[in-house]
């Protein structure tokens, strides 16, 4: 009977630990579950069998662990639970926008170092590596990126 009380205990920690790893992210309570499971078995087996049993049912609870880990991740059910689709689109926000270095806009939101800018008719993200520019400011066109555009403050001297 002590044998079986340890096997269940076994298989209920076994249980729990695999539904921690694949289903329930992070620590919760499948995990402490199967902790307090595998730990019941244990001392169950040290204090109503013996310390051989229980030496046997720690080296076997780890190994039995460690096989239906691996089982697990051999069948087809992570298969079923992952996701297979790839994305194909992307965000071209200059898409169908002619912006060259050179061009002058000006701002309509203030560039901190990110805003946005109105030049050549089309509202679009600006950025700026040094310099802070308040709304309102002319701005000339230093470099074209895929999404964004860099500018600088207009010399107006």
């Amino acid at each position: 009977m002590e044998i079986t009380i340890v096997l269940l205990l076994l298989l209920m920690g076994v249980i729990f630990f695999l539904l921690e790893l694949f289903l329930i992210p992070g620590v919760s309570v499948a995990g402490i579950a199967g902790t307090i499971f595998m730990g019941g078995a244990v001392y169950y087996a040290y204090t109503a069998i013996d310390n051989t049993a229980g030496h046997l049912t720690l080296a076997g609870g780890l190994i039995l662990l460690a096989i239906a880990v691996y089982i697990f991740i051999r069948s087809k059910a992570l298969d079923k639970m992952s996701l297979k689709t790839e994305i194909e689109g992307k965000n071209d926000p200059l898409n169908g926008i002619i912006i060259n270095i050179g061009d002058r806009g000006i701002c309509a939101s203030r560039l901190a170092p990110m805003g946005r800018i109105k030049i050549n008719g089309h509202l679009v993200e600006a950025k700026t590596y040094d310099d802070f520019i308040d709304e309102g400011e002319s701005v000339t066109v230093v470099e074209v990126l895929n999404t964004n555009v860099v500018v600088e403050r207009t010399d107006e001297g």
